[in-house]
């Protein structure tokens, strides 16, 4: 009976990081309808990061030094302003299904930061990511040089760069909050992340702009979907995972989440993307797949502050986008 009750837990919980998180492009999308980009992921990383941080001190009530806090911002900030907010900020322009896969880059970044500053052991990854090289640029060239519909060059830019910047608060949040236990760093850096995606909405002209009465009930239910569904019950579920599957296992996501952003998009939105774009996201998803492959075969064994493995704190970060 226990083991029937363990199965039933971890297909949950991969179903919550498979398709909770998947689902999350789409309701960026329907959010963004009636909702401001940065008051929508400023709102649902606030709300997330409250309901996160307030489990965690149920558990054990903790009083976070400054320090932690300070951590906290840093990569708060890289992975909820600069990534979060420029992708919502890029998705009023580009359909849900091709901001997740150009989203999909995000294990190359990591690798790309962790060689930039001394990670010689990084170099024999770099073989596996020459088909995600080919196929981003197969799909920026595609999507913008489409005479019907082509996509600005600059939001493909910015949804790269946002790539990097979940890639460097990761990298920061290794190093610098492997300390920190799990759920109470994604609820700091949710708070932290939001209260500055807030700020920024006001200064630029977001709130004037809004009126809470023009707000649909699909893009509120999308917001509480963000921040309930895609931040606490995902975040938890993948936390959860990490201290029982191997980290690569349970990093398939990366390569689900796409998959199934697609689907949404293309049955809900009636998004289309075409062939040669759907190719460029086999090579960027086959290129994942390699470097999952070849972190399960050279596992580290050694321990951080926190109890996890090094290689599970890294993917600790890498949650919902």
């Amino acid at each position: 009976m226990s083991g029937k009750i363990g199965r039933e837990r971890l297909v949950a919980a991969f179903a919550a990081i498979y398709f909770l998180w998947g689902g999350t492009y789409l309701a960026i999308a329907l959010g963004l309808q009636s909702i401001p980009p940065f008051l929508l992921v400023g709102s649902r990383s606030v709300l997330g990061g409250l309901v996160l941080f307030a489990l965690s001190q149920l558990d054990r009530l903790t009083v976070r030094s400054w320090q932690d806090w300070r951590h906290a911002a840093v990569s708060g900030l890289l992975l909820f302003v600069g990534c979060h907010g420029a992708l919502a900020y890029a998705q009023r322009f580009v359909p849900s299904g091709l901001s997740a896969i150009i989203l999909a880059t995000i294990p190359f970044w990591i690798v790309f930061v962790d060689l930039a500053i001394g990670d010689r052991q990084q170099l024999k990854r770099l073989i596996g990511l020459l088909p995600g090289f080919f196929g981003v640029a197969l799909i920026a060239w595609n999507e913008t040089s489409n005479g019907e519909n082509s996509l600005p060059i600059s939001m493909i830019v910015l949804l790269l760069a946002s790539a990097l910047a979940w890639a460097l608060g990761t990298v920061y949040a290794q190093r610098r909050a492997a300390c920190i236990p799990p759920r109470d760093l994604a609820g700091m850096q949710l708070i932290c992340g939001g209260a500055v995606l807030l700020m920024l909405s006001g200064l630029s002209g977001e709130w004037a702009n809004f009126a809470p009465q023009q707000v649909t009930v699909v893009s509120l239910a999308s917001l509480i979907y963000l921040a309930l569904l895609g931040s606490v019950i995902g975040n938890t579920a993948y936390l959860w995972l990490l201290d029982r599957m191997p980290a690569p296992i349970v990093a398939t996501y990366t390569f689900v989440n796409p998959v199934v952003a697609v689907i949404l998009g293309v049955v809900i939105l009636g998004e289309h993307i075409a062939l040669r774009s759907l190719v460029g996201a086999a090579l960027v998803i086959s290129s994942v797949v390699v470097l999952l492959c070849i972190a399960n075969v050279n596992q580290p064994t050694e321990k951080s502050p926190a109890g996890r493995d090094v290689g599970q704190t890294a993917l600790r970060n890498a949650d919902e986008v």
